[in-house]
């Protein structure tokens, strides 16, 4: 169990005046653990849970086809188990509620995430029980990154990076978008990712469209390719994503991506403790109306168990950057007006003088040339 989360759990149930806190979430559960439920991220109604209770105890409720896996990576964990095909997952937890005392307690809990009938049972077997929304305390707290969270983070930044530099380098005129994706996912494993959640790999004519996988089409000169991928370990997500030109670039793509490396740098030196997230948007805007280029509705936003968390750098509410955020920042154009598009994202952690670059294989400052 990861105690320096528990401790901020325990602390925010102090000033909530809640008994407990019940992640129910892929993502909350693997906050306070260190590590996902297999199978639940892929099928919903498989819920695994972490139970936090105001003295920072911790019990997990887990299905049975996992129960083995979670007892060996939670050695003596208090566990509770619920059979799948007895759909009794609600009774198991109101037995461990009870358990812990907690019959007419006050229970954070992740209303956005609990399906709804699953929530009126647990309501109907606990009617003295209050359940109060948690998710926003939540997206809080995690904001701000543990340590451990930042060097995972940083691992998969290098290895998101590293890889697409080196699928790019293995491809060649002619190969497919498939050969892309096979090399970008040898790369991907061979430098140490659990697995990936979303490759994204546009090349030519298909680079406007935003989140498209790989297909059969084979690289052509002249070609842009934007490929982006997010790599895992530990529930923890990065998403990094390049453009290259296969062989000779057009003018007009030297033109727009030399403006999207100057917003890169403009970002850049906006990420720093205090700044508004909002403030950084509207800079961004700016830049792209000198640069002649269509304004995009944000340009970061954080990044850690969730592809997307707050803050974003965007037309939100107006947050103040804090050391330990780690954010995707990416300058982008789909409609260039040219019939390709183009994108740099990148991450950074806030540090107390400034940011730190975490996907600093790549010179981004060029665009990559697929030979």
């Amino acid at each position: 169990m990861r105690r320096e989360i528990i401790e901020r759990q325990v602390k925010v149930m102090r000033e909530r005046g809640w008994d407990a806190l019940l992640s129910c979430s892929p993502e909350s559960f693997a906050y306070v653990t260190g590590f996902l439920s297999p199978t639940q991220p892929l099928m919903r109604w498989r819920h695994a849970m972490a139970l936090v209770t105001a003295d920072g105890a911790v019990s997990l409720l887990v299905i049975d086809m996992e129960a083995s896996t979670i007892a060996a990576k939670a050695p003596g964990a208090d566990i509770a188990v619920w059979k799948e095909f007895s759909f009794d997952c609600m009774q198991v937890l109101s037995d461990l509620l009870k358990r812990r005392g907690l019959t007419a307690a006050r229970i954070g809990i992740e209303t956005d995430y609990l399906p709804a009938a699953d929530y009126s049972d647990l309501t109907r077997l606990l009617p003295s029980a209050r359940f109060e929304p948690a998710q926003a305390a939540l997206a809080r707290m995690r904001r701000i990154k543990t340590p451990a969270e930042i060097e995972v983070m940083r691992k998969l930044s290098r290895i998101a990076d590293q890889s697409i530099n080196e699928a790019f380098a293995a491809v060649r005129a002619g190969d497919s978008e498939m050969d892309l994706a096979a090399a970008l996912t040898r790369g991907i494993y061979a430098h140490g990712a659990e697995y990936f959640k979303l490759m994204i790999i546009a090349t030519g004519e298909r680079s406007v469209f935003p989140n498209v996988g790989p297909t059969a089409r084979r690289l052509q000169s002249g070609d842009v390719c934007r490929v982006e991928i997010f790599p895992i370990i530990d529930g923890y997500h990065v998403g990094v994503c390049r453009t290259a030109v296969v062989q000779v670039a057009s003018k007009e793509a030297n033109r727009i991506y030399n403006n999207l490396t100057a917003c890169k740098h403009l970002v850049l030196n906006a990420l720093k403790p205090g700044a508004g997230s909002g403030g950084i948007y509207d800079v961004y805007l700016k830049k792209l109306q000198e640069l002649d280029l269509p304004p995009i509705s944000f340009i970061g936003h954080g990044m850690g168990l969730h592809l997307h968390e707050d803050p974003y750098l965007g037309p939100t509410p107006d947050q103040p950057l804090e050391p330990g955020m780690v954010l995707a920042f990416e300058p982008l154009v789909f409609a260039t007006g040219h019939g390709f598009g183009m994108q740099i994202k990148d991450v950074a952690l806030i540090t107390p003088t400034g940011c730190e670059l975490l996907s600093d294989y790549t010179d981004t400052d060029r665009l990559i040339v697929v030979k």
